[in-house]
């Protein structure tokens, strides 16, 4: 353009060269609804108990085979700016409450799909915002209203509350393992569960995955495992006391060079002897102080070995500093910096530290039974690398879910029954309304159908028939009436025992309704050339946040 020597005009001469600006109804508003509803239709299909795995191969050649939603959306790398929007509202969900992103994702591609039909009958974008709006808003009274009488107080130790509560959650990324998983997840939560629950730390649920066996063979033990053998030639002691070094049991160099001149072999003799009755004195001073048990956060030296075999010391070696800082909370002991004699106060307590083979893996098993609540851990079982994973994240939801139970205990009909009769509800309240925003409650109300019709699709049942006679049982007033999957007839959900947290529902819906909003008031989208320059090194997957 500006080489036949005409000035760039009107927006073009604003902004720099190679910039893209879009505008107007067709090319902003309806292209990122179209965005947003590719990514719900990829999440959608992995919608409940019956739903899909997706097979994700991320940029770094890693497999996952998941039907996650906040996995699955991770690790797609979404590079639309609308549809980031509603990954971060997943996200958020995760954060929150650690279940239902996929509702929320699904939810916001449904809601965005009835939008673009009123956009094109002729609506503006600021009429669906209110009437989704005051839809929302009426949903979440309608809610409240739908809670289980007498779900409020529950009580969190109580295990067959905790597994009711917990099962939809748990079956919804491992359909048919629940009954295995859950009561292995409660046993966990139960055990690390503080006085007060609301200070409930999901940290303190770890999971370890080992190779081989089945799931059958999962167990739960109080304490910690570690995924290494025991360094020296003690494999198993008992009710001991625990000294934690971080920096490593060693002869430690001193902090300043300095130079050492020997004249004589006596001299280098002495020298060489100093140091080693040193580390013995040190050693020695650990073994006095009433430690059986060195845990190093570094390398252990081969001198300092031979000592504490020769004290009967176990050594251990961590030398991931979070399993280390989960080591010490787990023995409430204090990791002392150098290689010094422990205070009395500074050492931790254990029941028992034993080295056992499990499949073909050595792992260290930290048991502490009268600590409490300090740390738990379950241990899963399977075949392969992807199930083990896909597991534990089924048990990183059940965790989650208790700690969201911790905080409020309501429940509310699962299978689908509350999102029928939210539709219902919404739907007569839209008739109610006058203006052009009742079209946009009357979407809202339809959109909620997404939920039962992608439960009886993943099932492979007819939705159509499900949904009509969904609806035929709740104007009759059985409002807990929702999806049997395994039989493909409705059913009242209370004789199914499948209960959704309140919670969960709530977070879902307002999140993707406020992401919904947020994307129909977008009318331009400019964005700027993308700049040159290395890229910035991503943080690698697996990290620990801490």
């Amino acid at each position: 353009m500006v080489g036949f020597g005409m000035q760039p005009y009107g927006i073009q001469s604003m902004l720099k060269e190679g910039h893209r600006h879009l505008s107007g109804l067709d090319e902003a508003v309806l292209k990122n609804i179209d965005a947003c509803k590719q990514l719900s239709t990829i999440t959608r299909t992995s919608l409940g108990p019956n739903g899909m795995n997706k097979m994700v191969i991320n940029h770094l050649d890693k497999l996952f085979v998941t039907n996650d939603a906040v996995t699955i959306v991770n690790e797609l790398e979404v590079q639309h700016p609308a549809a980031k929007l509603l990954v971060l509202a997943g996200k958020a969900q995760q954060e929150e409450i650690g279940d239902g992103a996929n509702l929320t994702v699904s939810f916001a591609g449904e809601l965005l799909q009835n939008a673009e039909e009123l956009i094109r009958m002729g609506l503006h974008p600021s009429e669906i915002i209110i009437g989704y709006t005051k839809a929302i808003n009426k949903t979440l009274e309608i809610l409240e209203e739908l809670v289980e009488n007498g779900s409020e107080n529950m009580n969190v130790r109580e295990k067959d509350e905790v597994i009711s509560r917990m099962r939809s959650a748990v079956a919804s990324k491992q359909f048919g393992l629940e009954d295995i998983l859950c009561p292995l997840i409660a046993d966990a939560c139960i055990q690390v569960c503080p006085k007060n629950p609301s200070n409930f730390n999901v940290d303190n649920v770890r999971v370890a995955k080992l190779l081989g066996g089945g799931l059958h063979d999962s167990t739960v033990v109080r304490g910690i495992v570690l995924k290494n053998d025991a360094v020296g030639t003690i494999k198993r002691i008992e009710k001991a006391k625990v000294a934690v070094f971080a920096g490593g049991v060693d002869t430690s160099a001193t902090e300043t060079k300095g130079t050492v001149l020997i004249h004589s072999a006596e001299q280098l003799e002495n020298y060489s002897k100093t140091e080693e009755s040193k580390v013995e004195e040190l050693i020695k001073a650990v073994a006095d102080a009433g430690a059986k048990v060195i845990v190093s956060g570094a390398a252990v030296g081969e001198m300092a070995l031979h000592f504490c075999e020769r004290y009967k010391l176990m050594v251990l070696k961590i030398s991931s500093k979070f399993e280390l800082r989960r080591f010490c909370r787990t023995t409430g002991s204090v990791a002392l910096l150098k290689l010094s004699q422990p205070n009395p106060d500074d050492l931790g307590y254990v029941d028992s530290i034993s080295v056992e083979e499990i499949g073909g893996a050595r792992v260290t098993i930290v048991k502490n039974e009268q600590g409490g609540n300090s740390v738990s851990t379950v241990v899963l079982r399977g075949s392969t690398d992807s199930i083990l994973d896909d597991l534990e994240r089924a048990v990183d939801d059940g965790v989650n879910t208790y700690k969201a139970m911790c905080r409020d205990s309501r429940i509310i009909p699962g299978a689908a029954a509350t999102e029928i009769e939210l539709a219902r509800r919404l739907k007569e309240f839209s008739f109610k309304e006058t203006g052009l925003d009742q079209y946009a409650i009357s979407k809202f109300a339809e959109s909620f159908e997404m939920v039962p019709k992608t439960l009886a699709d993943n099932a492979g049942l007819n939705a159509m028939e499900i949904i009509s006679s969904l609806y035929a049982e709740h104007a009759s007033g059985n409002t807990k009436v929702g999806i049997d999957l395994e039989e493909g007839i409705c059913k009242d959900v209370s004789s199914l025992n499948v209960w959704d947290l309140y919670v969960t529902k709530l977070f879902a819906l307002k999140f993707a309704a406020d992401a919904v909003c947020t994307v129909l008031r977008v009318d331009q989208i400019i964005m700027a050339k993308p700049a040159g320059g290395p890229k910035r090194p991503e943080q690698a997957a697996g990290m620990d946040e801490d």
